[in-house]
C-alpha cells in the first residue's frame, strides 16, 4: 500500500464564524462544532473550548485525543468502522491538520484518566502542551452505564475531529510524504541484503474500559493479525481506552505511531520493514497463551530477523510483552522491547510484573511513579476534583489553592510506551 500524508501545519486556533484554515490558523464554529459533536440522545450537553500552548490552562480529565484527518483520495475514510464504513485505508491521500488536536473531557469514565497542562512542569511531559487544542466537553444524560458513557465521549471526539479535518481539504499542504509497503514476497524481494524487521504492536484490551479497536472491532477479539503500517496511519486503530494516563494510546498517538515512523525512515537503508502484527493484551492465561503464539507464528511465516515489541499498559500486560519476546526469540528471531517502569516512587520497586534473561534489549519510557507537583492553572476545563480518584493521583492530590501533587502517572503522555514525548535517559 502506498499513502500520501498532507500536512496542514496549523499554528494558531480560534473561533470564527466558519470552519476554515487560513495562514496555518484553524478557525473554528464553536456553536456549530458543538451540534455535531452532540448527534446523540444519550449526550445532554457539549461544550466547546480552546487551549493553546503557553496558557495557564489545565484540562482534566481528558478521555482521548484525536487529530483532525480528512481522506482526499484513495479508498476509504477517516475512522472506518465507527464513523466510515468498513472500506480498508491505507492508500491514497490523507491531509492532517498537523499541530491541532482534539481533547475529549467531561465527568470521569474510569479512574484512569488524565490531565493535559498547557503551561508549567506538567506541560514537559506531555506532547498534548505543544498541540492547538479544541477541548470537547461532553456530558452524558443521567443514568447512563460507564461502557455507554466512554462510547458517546469517544464518539462525538470522532465527529469533532472529521468535521474539523474536512477544513483541510481544500487546502494545499505544506508538506507531502509518501509511505509504502509492497505485497509480502515484493517487500522481501525488495531489499535482500538488508535485515527484514516487523513491528508487533500490542494493543490494550483488558475490557473493564480497557478496549481498543481495529476497523471498529474490539481488538479483545481478534487473533494477532498482520496489517500493512499505512492502514495505522489512516485511523484503522482508535483508542477506547481508559487505562493510566501516562501510558495510554491516545487515538492521535496510533496515527502517529513512533515507532512506525522511525521503521519507515530506516526503510530500504539498514532493513527491510516488512509490516505490522496487532496482537491483543489478554486477562486469562489460555488468551495470553493463544495470542503470544500466534503473534510468533506470524513472525515466523514472515521470515523476519528481528521485530520491535511495544506495550501498552502495565502490571498484566507485562505477561503478554515477555510471552511474545520468549516465543519469538525461541524461534531465532531478535526482539526489542519498548515498555515503561513502574518502580515505586523512590524507583526501588521491581519496574515490570515479569521478566525474561531473553529481553536482553529494552527501551524504557520512564518510572510512571515519579512525584511531580502541578502548580494551579487560571483555567480548569473539566473536573478538578477528580485528580483525587484517578490512577497516580490520591485523596488530598487536588490542594486548596488548586495544586495538585501526584505521579506522573496522571499526565496523559508522560511515560508513552511508543516513545510519544519527552522522557529521555542520561548517564550518571
Amino acid at each position: 500500500m502506498r499513502l500520501e500524508i498532507g500536512e496542514i501545519l496549523i499554528k494558531d486556533v480560534q473561533f470564527g464564524e466558519a470552519t476554515a484554515v487560513k495562514n496555518g490558523t484553524l478557525y473554528v464554529n464553536q456553536a456549530e462544532l458543538a451540534v455535531i459533536a452532540g448527534q446523540d440522545d444519550r449526550i445532554k450537553s457539549v461544550e466547546v473550548f480552546l487551549a493553546r500552548p503557553g496558557e495557564s490552562v489545565r484540562i482534566l480529565p481528558v478521555k482521548d485525543v484525536i487529530e483532525p484527518r480528512v481522506k482526499v483520495e484513495g479508498s476509504g475514510n477517516i475512522f472506518p468502522g465507527f464513523i466510515a464504513d468498513v472500506e480498508t485505508v491505507g492508500s491514497g491521500r490523507t491531509h492532517v491538520l498537523k499541530g491541532a488536536a482534539v481533547v475529549t473531557t467531561g465527568k470521569i469514565v474510569g479512574f484512569q484518566e488524565g490531565i493535559i497542562d498547557m503551561s508549567g512542569p506538567g506541560a514537559d511531559y506531555t506532547p498534548f502542551s505543544k498541540t492547538q487544542n479544541v477541548v470537547v466537553k461532553v456530558e452524558p444524560v443521567d443514568g447512563i452505564n460507564q461502557h455507554d458513557h466512554e462510547y458517546v465521549v469517544r464518539m462525538a471526539g470522532f465527529r469533532a475531529a472529521v468535521y474539523l479535518g474536512e477544513a483541510g481539504r481544500e487546502a494545499k499542504p505544506d508538506n507531502v510524504t509518501t509511505y509504502e509497503t509492497k505485497p509480502i514476497l515484493e517487500q522481501a524481494a525488495q531489499y535482500p541484503g538488508l535485515p527484514k524487521v516487523a513491528y508487533v504492536y500490542m494493543l490494550q484490551t483488558q475490557g473493564l474500559l480497557h478496549n481498543t479497536f481495529y476497523y471498529g472491532v474490539n481488538v479483545a477479539e481478534i487473533v494477532p493479525t498482520f496489517m500493512y503500517p499505512t492502514e495505522i496511519m489512516d485511523s484503522a486503530i482508535v483508542s477506547g481506552n481508559c487505562v493510566s494516563a501516562c501510558d495510554k494510546n491516545p487515538t492521535y498517538i496510533h496515527a502517529n505511531n513512533p515507532v512506525i515512523m522511525d521503521l519507515y525512515a530506516e526503510h530500504g537503508k539498514t532493513i527491510n520493514f516488512m509490516g505490522c502484527i496487532i496482537t491483543n493484551e489478554n486477562v486469562t492465561l489460555a488468551d495470553k497463551e493463544r495470542s503470544s503464539n500466534m503473534t510468533a507464528k506470524l513472525t515466523g511465516f514472515l521470515g523476519v530477523d528481528a521485530v520491535i515489541i511495544s506495550e501498552e499498559g502495565f502490571g498484566n500486560p507485562d505477561a503478554d510483552l515477555v510471552m511474545n519476546c520468549n516465543k519469538i526469540e525461541a524461534q531465532g528471531i531478535k526482539t526489542v522491547l519498548i515498555t515503561d517502569e513502574y518502580a515505586g516512587q523512590d524507583g526501588g520497586s521491581q519496574s515490570l510484573a515479569d521478566s525474561t534473561p531473553l529481553g536482553n534489549a529494552v527501551v524504557t519510557a520512564g518510572n510512571a511513579n515519579e512525584v511531580v507537583e502541578l502548580p494551579a492553572m487560571d483555567t480548569v476545563i473539566g473536573y478538578p476534583e477528580v485528580a483525587h480518584v484517578i490512577a497516580g493521583g490520591w485523596e488530598g492530590s487536588l490542594r486548596a489553592d488548586g495544586s495538585i501533587e501526584a505521579e506522573i502517572q496522571v499526565i496523559i503522555g508522560a511515560t508513552n510506551e511508543l516513545g510519544y514525548g519527552y522522557l529521555t535517559a542520561k548517564a550518571v
